[in-house]
């Protein structure tokens, strides 16, 4: 993976394939209890600094990162890679796109 972004088809179709990688959600815990992306891993923004440790054994995979717009995930992503993490990318518009595009069963809000 290249760049820093990605979309939702995107992580559908490496989903669907079988692709190794972490998909990541950084979004708070309430959050996640309403509404997620199956097969995601939940590493809040607000304690990513104090738990990437849990990390460490995907330091050299794919990782794609997301919340509920886009905008924490991309943080998580840019900072990811300060901290020396290759492959990382930010699916854009988060699990609300997600929600719209791939699977509209979901709740959004």
């Amino acid at each position: 993976m290249s760049g820093f972004e990605t979309d939702c088809q995107s992580v559908k179709s490496m989903l669907d394939a079988g692709d190794e990688f972490l998909l990541l959600d950084c979004r708070e815990e309430d959050e996640w209890n309403y509404v997620h992306i199956d097969g995601a891993t939940l590493l809040p923004l607000s304690e990513i600094q104090d738990r990437i440790g849990e990390l460490e054994s995907h330091r050299s995979s794919d990782i794609v990162v997301y919340c509920h717009h886009g905008g924490r995930s991309l943080q998580v992503t840019l900072w990811l890679k300060q901290q020396g993490f290759r492959s990382v990318r930010n699916m854009s518009g988060g699990v609300d796109a997600w929600a719209q595009l791939i699977d509209p069963v979901l709740p959004r809000y």
